[in-house]
């Protein structure tokens, strides 16, 4: 069975499966596992004194198996099934079983967390693997959902890092599992307009399609701006520390300079700020003992 298109062998087989992973989208999800099983522990006593790595460990393999599995069969549907794409590293045969192989590690990781951790980890886990596995071509077709489903994954992978530390949710990881989805969404609604021209000639409704680009531009950024508003309302509120306002200058800068470039530079901007915001977020909950 021939996995890439490029060759055959060993060689060409590992590199068409290794293209499928990219970092840029990849890291902000296992980050925000981990970060996730940051909020659950205390940094006085040491990390690894109040953190469980190996629970830590195997729900960011989990949401590395989902992130993997939706960029798969994007690429799968995108070139073999609707010929939109130009070319692809991974025959079908190899979609489906790169398909396969980070199922099986999703669901293996899943029952392990279930085993381990209890019910409540794998149950937020789970809807991670079902929102990549059918972004495309379901959920990619809808305006609310094509936006909405990264950014889902991402406050899950918060709330499942998490339940797996504490057993049970609270109300710090709920507000930061909202603030991400909103400030993503954003940003995401300014990814899917740099394809507006292609979108709209094979009538795929992102946002900017259904209300025009203009108007997807400005609501994408109120959604960032309810986001940072929020992190800010939850730091005047004791639910975060005061430190994280500084996660909104930070954003904040990235946004501004983000608003004044095309949709291409504007998602490379604010996809790297969402990593400044994540890590002084982080910050601020590591140092709250400080305060």
């Amino acid at each position: 069975m021939s996995i890439s298109r490029r060759g055959s062998g060993v060689g060409p087989a590992a590199r068409a499966l290794a293209s499928q992973v990219h970092p840029v989208f990849m890291l902000p999800p296992v980050a925000c596992s981990l970060f996730g099983a940051v909020l659950a522990g205390t940094f006085d006593v040491g990390l690894a004194e109040s953190l469980d790595l190996s629970l830590a460990g195997l729900h960011a393999v989990a949401i590395f198996a989902a992130v993997y599995t939706a960029h798969v069969k994007d690429g799968y549907v995108d070139f073999h099934l609707r010929g939109e794409d130009d070319d692809h590293p991974l025959t079908e045969r190899g979609c489906k079983a790169a398909l396969a192989g980070s199922t099986a590690l999703f669901f293996a990781c899943v029952l392990a967390l279930w085993a381990v951790a209890g019910f409540g980890p794998a149950l937020l886990t789970l809807p991670t693997w079902l929102i990549g596995y059918h972004h495309a071509p379901q959920l990619d077709t809808n305006p609310v959902t094509a936006t909405t489903g990264y950014p889902l994954g991402i406050a899950l992978a918060i709330l499942g890092g998490y339940y797996a530390q504490a057993g049970a949710l609270g109300a710090v990881p709920v507000a930061f599992a909202l603030v991400f989805l909103l400030v993503l969404s954003g940003v995401k609604v300014i990814d899917d307009a740099q394809d507006y021209d292609y979108d709209r000639s094979i009538e795929k409704r992102t946002v900017a399609v259904t209300v025009g680009p203009r108007r997807a531009r400005t609501a994408a950024y109120a959604l960032m701006a309810a986001g940072l508003a929020l992190v800010v309302g939850f730091a005047a509120l004791a639910v975060f520390p005061p430190s994280s306002v500084a996660g909104v200058a930070g954003f904040g800068v990235v946004a501004v300079v983000a608003r004044r470039a095309d949709p291409e530079l504007a998602t490379m901007l604010l996809v790297r700020g969402s990593y400044v915001f994540l890590a002084l977020l982080l910050a601020a909950v590591w140092f709250r003992p400080l305060g």
